[in-house]
């Protein structure tokens, strides 16, 4: 339900929450009470309907509560409901509505929005409601579909490098540029892109490849590489391209269709010369001498007269991993295996499944491949949601939204006065790793400017307080930490710059942000103040429970478990040795799909039990496709149930008895006051036909 839902429902919400509490699964919840609005955000932007001047609908402690806000939620909530605009329904949701206006002021008073926790979750869910309103919204999805059309294209490429540490100081940064940027002059000039990688590159490798990388295709290269590789035409050298290696230089000399992935399984020998992993010890000793490659042509012989593939690779092959598998490996694509050029060529080169390689040697020994399959690149929709999590988890998704966010410090007028700057990123010393940071300087620093955003000018003292109330402890050097916060002030800033603006062209967005900052202090406060005291107070739950006996009486019950699988064949061998009074095996056990212990069970409480004869012994049940084996203990006679198995239910009705007096109790530390002419006016509103 969308977080204000659940919190003006207060104790239907909190009984859910009491089962989840006891099964210490209240992060979930929390996930579902706050976050899933995120999906409804985008139809409910439009649905408060006809604006009314801001009068207040009521105050708490002085603290003003507006119609439009009401009313705003009121039809969110109710949308197409039409027997939910009444007099009736309208009152009860303006008692629920201060109830939770009540909780949330408490939770201001106890400080809960001014804890670290708070602001960094309550940032989560903002930057996740902005998105609908960004012209970026869709940064994740049009980053799959760059990675999905590099995927279909493969690069052949060299490059020159010239190595420099992200963190490294602004004179070797520009040292690096500069000798990147005459190699490029060099080459531009006619000189050969080869040649110069064999001098110049500090890529170990280009000695001896002069800086050639193959074919290579997307999420196989970091992505500012990538990125340009695709971007510069054959024949041409690229700009320099910074990454997390250095500069860098590019040569695209070919572009081609992608051949997709193979799927292959091969009969590997080592040699000495590759033979980084050790040899089997009852392996012949193969170094370079031709024993080996006499060995892999006999194998190979041998599977030309009809020899079973498998029997061979498990007989011969040393790659310990596949050998018992038949040899399979992994699909893999162009210059995944770029280590191996010569088994990669090979691979590529088979044509028909079953097709068998002649031997060849690589850099770690004599090959012998079977093709199993050629795997082309499938349509968009069948891996989208495989490659939006790798790329989501790549470095391109992290790079564009710090391009992102340059281009909004422009959008808002940032601007910077580095020599201030200067003058504070000095303050870093070693109490920032422990997060103890304090500033003990001249009170006139604090008054610097340090940056400015449209009409917000930002001072030194500002950053100081940032420091002091968001560091934490970490490993980075003094000096790259105070940037970082630093950075994260600016941020945080154009946030808020984003948002005024935001706010200003879409109303309906401050009711949203106002939404999950109370839904999260909602949370908050009740986890404190009822849930957790109700799961952990176990005297209170059993005074409760004798005090209330009657509310847990029961009817008939049965003592039984369930067993579940979705093999109907396994549990019908199952049967056969309980049939043969076999004890089952820890193994038969761990193949069930679920256990569950012995417990009392009445009509209505679960399908399963409801399908089966209440009789002591084996029953058997299926439902959606699950097959179900209930072991039946005893029947049980009606009565009031036991304190054990009637815990959560007490727990959920403590929960709801917490609640009410907690309320009562706010009231009176909170004076209420409602407009009744307001009220009138809001009344009119909602309930007119």
């Amino acid at each position: 339900m969308p977080a204000n839902e659940g919190a003006v429902k207060g104790s239907l919400s909190s009984k859910k929450l009491s089962l989840h509490t006891e099964n210490s699964d209240l992060f979930m919840e929390k996930f579902v009470f706050v976050f899933i609005a995120i999906l409804q955000a985008g139809s409910v932007m439009c649905q408060s309907g006809k604006k009314i001047k801001p009068d207040v609908l009521f105050s708490i402690a002085g603290t003003p509560t507006y119609a439009e806000e009401f009313i705003y939620l009121y039809k969110k909530n109710h949308p197409n409901s039409l027997k939910d605009f009444t007099s009736d329904k309208v009152d009860e949701y303006l008692k629920l509505f201060v109830n939770f206006k009540l909780k949330v002021r408490e939770a201001h008073q106890r400080g809960l929005d001014t804890t670290v926790k708070f602001n960094k979750e309550l940032k989560t869910y903002r930057d996740e409601l902005k998105k609908p309103y960004r012209a970026d919204k869709d940064l994740l999805d049009l980053l799959t579909h760059e990675a999905y059309d590099h995927l279909a294209l493969e690069v052949k490429a060299s490059h020159i490098l010239i190595q420099v540490k992200p963190e490294a100081s602004p004179p070797d940064t520009l040292n690096a540029f500069t000798k990147i940027s005459e190699i490029r002059k060099r080459i531009l000039a006619g000189e050969d892109f080869g040649k110069l990688a064999r001098e110049l590159s500090e890529d170990p490798s280009a000695k001896s490849n002069g800086g050639s990388l193959g074919y290579f295709t997307a999420l196989q290269m970091v992505y500012p590489f990538e990125k340009a590789a695709y971007q510069t035409k054959v024949g041409d050298v690229s700009s320099v391209i910074r990454t997390r290696f250095g500069y860098h230089i590019i040569k695209v000399e070919d572009k081609r269709s992608s051949k997709g992935e193979v799927e292959v399984s091969h009969i590997l020998l080592r040699t000495a010369k590759g033979g980084q992993i050790p040899r089997p010890k009852n392996a012949t000793e193969m170094d370079n001498d031709p024993k080996v490659k006499n060995l892999i042509f006999e194998i190979y012989d041998q599977l030309k007269s009809g020899r079973n593939w498998n029997d061979l690779c498990k007989e011969y092959s040393e790659d310990t991993n596949t050998k018992n598998a038949g040899g399979k490996l992994k699909a893999f694509g162009v210059g995944a295996l770029a280590a191996v050029p010569e088994f990669e060529a090979t691979a590529f080169a088979l044509q028909k499944p079953g097709e068998i390689s002649d031997p060849f040697q690589s850099n770690i020994g004599w090959h012998i491949i079977r093709l199993e399959k050629k795997i082309p690149v499938p349509p968009y929709t069948e891996v989208e949601a495989t490659l939006k999590k790798r790329v989501a988890r790549d470095e391109r998704l992290k790079i564009s939204e710090q391009a992102l966010a340059i281009a909004r410090r422009k959008e808002f007028g940032f601007g910077e006065n580095e020599e201030n700057k200067s003058r504070i990123m000095v303050l870093a010393d070693s109490s920032l790793r422990k997060g103890k940071w304090r500033f003990m300087g001249n009170l006139e620093i604090k008054k610097l400017v340090l940056f400015s955003l449209l009409n917000k000018d930002v001072r030194a003292g500002d950053f100081f307080d940032w420091v002091e109330h968001h560091q934490t402890s970490n490993t980075l050097s003094p000096s790259a930490y105070f940037s970082q916060l630093y950075d994260e002030l600016v941020d945080e800033n154009v946030s808020e710059k984003e948002e005024e603006k935001i706010k200003k062209e879409n109303p309906d967005f401050k009711y949203l942000l106002t939404e999950y900052r109370e839904g999260i202090l909602l949370f908050d406060v009740m986890e404190k103040e009822v849930w957790n005291k109700a799961s952990e107070d176990s005297i209170g739950q059993k005074k409760f429970y004798k005090d209330h006996l009657a509310k847990y009486a029961a009817g008939d019950r049965i003592e039984a478990r369930i067993f579940s699988t979705s093999d109907k064949s396994f549990l019908e061998e199952v049967k056969k040795k309980v049939t043969r009074g076999d004890t089952l095996s820890t193994a038969d056990m761990k193949k069930f799909k679920s256990v569950q212990n012995f417990r009392n069970y009445e009509k209505g409480e679960s399908k399963v039990i409801d399908k089966i004869n209440w009789v002591p012994g084996l029953q058997e049940a299926e439902a959606d496709g699950t097959f179900y084996w209930v072991e039946v203990k005893r029947l049980v006679a009606p009565g009031i149930k036991g304190f054990a198995e009637a815990r959560a239910h007490v727990i959920s009705d403590y929960q709801e008895l917490l609640e009410k007096n907690w309320v009562a109790a706010l009231k009176n530390k909170y004076p209420v006051s409602i407009n009744t002419k307001v009220m009138k006016t809001v009344m009119t509103e909602l309930t007119k036909k």
